[in-house]
């Protein structure tokens, strides 16, 4: 196997060590090449910027193989049977499709992420943020991440879908167990959990759908049926998928952006006070947390067409691995990256993905991660890190236990 080298030894994404900074080692695998095979995941890791952005784009590559290939023929064993909850659910949704059935669901769903659309949820979601502040700072302080961070993307995703506002509790211990699918080689008890929340999760829209069926709303969900009544080809299995998809995605970046940036913040009090003292820096500001501590650190692909990268002929039937955080701190596109800069004006960062895989909800995570933003700066003035937070030891969603803060 061509285009090993010694730096590949440190990336251990098991080792919380590598987990807390993994920023040095991104740099190294640069110095060392564009291609490195990881035997422990049997990846080939990408991590430069321009490769990363090219490969998101190649149609060579995909997200699935099934479109194309059945197991057997691509070099793959199934996963288990008892898997196949966690599966169904998460290969219906547009993330893990490719076209055409991918088009298809992404035009449905697209026509509630409009930039009319997303902009009328702004004043809703700027209040729901405020309201929450004020709550935290009524209480003298709290954990950032359970009382600003998480409620704020999961009521609006919930309120764009339909769902109950009593029902909402339940989403996200739902979506956090399905995540942990997507760290590499998850253990049987992660696997146990993410079935068990993929049969609870879809068991629950299942029954949602088939009430607004009866009694259609204003809601997501409700266009969805509509869609399919009138002639769309979409079916219910593509329609809880897609739910469960808009819910998990629709949060997860934006929950960890949140706290991440924050303790960025925190660990740079200048930049912090600039921050305070301009508020027009709010919109650079949203990207270069999200470029700096980035919350989606690797995103996967399939080799459909052996492909070639620098030299090295990786075969059909490969994965690839982008390694988005290191793609996003190469210094061949950002200047000293390294250092936080919230006034950076050119951040072509790729914390939303590319190609047809775009994030469709990264206008509204920007609005919110705004609006949240705003709001602590605004009406919390002297938030403060009351103690050193823990982080999480999953690499691939990069985020944060908690974040004890007092005003």
């Amino acid at each position: 196997m061509t285009a090993r080298s010694d730096s590949v030894l440190a990336f251990d994404p098991w080792d919380p060590g590598f987990v807390a900074d993994p920023y040095p080692v991104y740099a190294e695998l640069r110095a060392q090449g564009r291609l490195h095979y990881y035997e422990p995941t049997n990846q080939w890791l990408v991590p430069h910027h321009a490769d990363v952005s090219a490969l998101l784009r190649d149609r060579r590559l995909g997200r699935t193989y099934q479109h194309r290939f059945s197991h057997e023929d691509f070099g793959r064993t199934a996963p288990p049977a008892e898997h196949e909850p966690f599966h169904t659910l998460n290969d219906h949704g547009m993330l893990d499709l490719e076209p055409p059935d991918h088009t298809r669901i992404r035009r449905l769903v697209s026509k509630a992420f409009t930039p009319r659309t997303v902009e009328q949820l702004g004043p809703y979601v700027r209040r729901l943020a405020e309201d929450l502040v004020d709550g935290l700072v009524a209480s003298g302080g709290g954990d950032l991440l359970t009382d600003v961070a998480e409620p704020l993307p999961v009521a609006v995703i919930a309120e764009m879908l339909g769902i109950p506002e009593s029902d909402r509790a339940q989403l996200r211990p739902w979506s956090a167990d399905i995540c942990g699918m997507y760290e590499l080689n998850p253990s049987q008890e992660t696997a146990r959990k993410a079935v068990r929340a993929s049969v609870e999760f879809s068991e629950y829209l299942r029954e949602l759908i088939g009430a607004r069926r009866q009694e259609p709303g204003e809601d997501l969900i409700s266009g969805l049926i509509a869609a399919y009544d009138e002639g769309d080809r979409l079916t219910e299995q593509e329609m809880i998928s897609t739910c469960v998809l808009l819910l998990n995605a629709g949060h997860e970046a934006t929950v960890n952006a949140t706290v991440n940036g924050w303790w960025a913040l925190f660990r740079h009090p200048e930049q912090l006070a600039a921050l305070r003292a301009d508020r027009s820096l709010v919109p650079t500001a949203v990207e270069e947390l999200m470029r700096y501590d980035t919350p989606l650190q690797l995103f996967e692909r399939w080799v459909l067409d052996e492909i070639e990268i620098d030299g090295t002929t990786v075969p059909r039937g490969a994965e690839i691995a982008l390694l988005f955080g290191s793609a996003n701190h190469d210094p061949a596109v950002f200047a000293d990256p390294g250092t936080l800069d919230l006034s950076r004006k050119d951040n072509p960062h790729i914390s939303f993905s590319a190609g047809i895989h775009y994030c469709i909800g990264a206008p509204l995570a920007r609005i919110e991660l705004a609006a949240s933003l705003t709001a602590l700066l605004d009406r919390a003035p002297t938030l403060r890190l009351a103690q050193e937070p823990k982080r999480k030891p999953n690499f691939v969603i990069r985020g944060l236990e908690g974040l004890s803060v007092e005003i």
